[in-house]
């Protein structure tokens, strides 16, 4: 049984590796672990088919050691104990294991004793963040890189050497395709080579060759192979930025339609992910204090989203868009931070005053640490004046309500009642 495309035109050589020049260029660290032949434990992390295991691929191509794939999830701990007989006999495996997230504590404290010792050269490929999904165990003994998206010129670059290779790819059929078809294929998988890829390789195949032997591919093939429009874009390739604007700035100016409009588009373009993000921050810049349910229920609906995958997600998000756009705005606490930032930043900040440091040690009142502090729950109204803000910020408000909804309202009312009888 023949490979999919995009299995087969996994690189050998980490010259041939798409994109990832902050990894992989001259002067780089996998460049120079490859070149060094001094292979550190890794983990891997970012969307799919973004070449995770392209890389690893190439690492073991590009050097001596045999190169083993297993997946974390659904390959046992005896596939585990076959590596590592293997290792032991030929001094060194890389073993490539996909969905290290899932990585159970069995099979975990069966590994790592074979990480420190260097017999096995992990090579962990996830698409959660690993500094949250990760065990610290497995996390102090590997480094971290995260692995981008491709841009669209490095998926054209993808797309034409699976044209041409004669060996692994298309290149013994004769195929004719426009550059712009070849860019809706790399535009609209949005850093997917893989996705790319697979659709090329459905487009040409179950597509006859013509009078002349030659197999065409326009863009409606294009679009029916890939199930998704291309999103309307400039010369500049903007669009993808734009309607993310677009959206958020649609809910900031509480106009529902526009905002059900630009979700719809980054849904057709199978954009879950970047919606999400988008929503996530839109309810806590935009929305905040003017209505804290709807910033609860936003993210329950994300949660919802990213359980359920394309085309349900679009379900709760649209419930989320609606209520973020209709809600009443408040952007408090994101003013408010970025001032007391832009404190921190330009150098106005101070010491923190000594009554309010860390009491809870040896020798902390000596250094008059704690000292003085009074405990609000002791006093009526669970406050009582004292400074906390270093000397000279004392005075210094960081927090200026403009109440649009009850909530807020009613911070603002205790603020200023604190205000005055500061």
């Amino acid at each position: 049984m023949q490979q999919p495309l995009a299995y087969r035109m996994r690189p050998t050589n980490i010259d041939n590796v798409l994109g990832q020049q902050h990894l992989v260029g001259p002067g780089k660290i996998i460049r120079r672990m490859v070149d060094a032949k001094r292979l550190a434990s890794m983990i891997l992390y970012g969307p799919p088919g973004t070449g995770k295991t392209s890389i690893a691929s190439a690492i073991a191509g590009s050097t001596k050691y045999a190169f083993r794939i297993l997946n974390a999830a659904t390959d046992s701990k005896k596939d585990l104990e076959i590596v590592v007989e293997e290792a032991k006999m030929s001094g060194t495996v890389i073993l490539l294991l996909d969905e290290v997230h899932r990585l159970n504590k069995v099979k975990q404290d069966f590994l790592l004793p074979h990480l420190e010792n260097g017999r096995i050269i992990l090579i962990g490929a996830t698409t959660e963040n690993p500094y949250i999904s990760i065990s610290p165990a497995i996390r102090s003994r590997v480094q971290i890189f995260e692995v981008k998206p491709l841009i669209q010129e490095d998926m054209i670059l993808g797309l034409e050497r699976a044209i041409k290779d004669e060996t692994n790819g298309l290149g013994k059929l004769s195929i004719e395709i426009p550059q712009d078809v070849l860019t809706h294929f790399a535009s609209v998988t949005n850093g997917d080579i893989r996705s790319a890829l697979n659709a090329l390789e459905l487009a040409i195949l179950s597509t006859a060759a013509n009078d002349e032997g030659k197999i065409v591919i326009t863009k409606e093939i294009a679009e029916e192979c890939l199930q998704r429009k291309r999103l309307t874009h400039d010369k500049d390739g903007d669009a993808h930025y734009d309607v993310i604007s677009a959206l958020q700035k649609s809910i900031r100016g509480s106009d529902v339609n526009a905002a059900l409009y630009y979700l719809a588009i980054l849904m057709e373009a199978g954009e879950l992910i970047i919606a999400c993000r988008r929503l996530l921050i839109i309810a806590y810049e935009d929305i905040g204090l003017g209505n804290p349910a709807a910033t609860e229920r936003t993210v329950a609906a994300v949660q919802a989203a990213e359980k359920v995958g394309l085309p349900e997600a679009a379900i709760p998000l649209a419930y989320a868009v609606s209520e973020l756009a209709l809600s009443p705005k408040s952007n408090t606490t994101y003013r408010a931070f970025n001032d007391a930032m832009q404190d921190v930043r330009s150098g106005k900040g101070g010491p923190v005053p000594d009554h309010i440091k860390d009491g809870h040690y040896l020798g902390a009142k000596k250094l008059n640490r704690s000292v003085g502090y009074q405990y609000p729950h002791s006093y009526p109204g669970h406050w009582v004046k004292q400074q906390y803000l270093p000397d000279n910020l004392k005075n210094r408000e960081y927090f200026q309500a403009e109440p649009t909804g009850k909530y807020e309202a009613a911070l603002n009312q205790f603020y200023q009642n604190i205000r005055q009888q500061s």
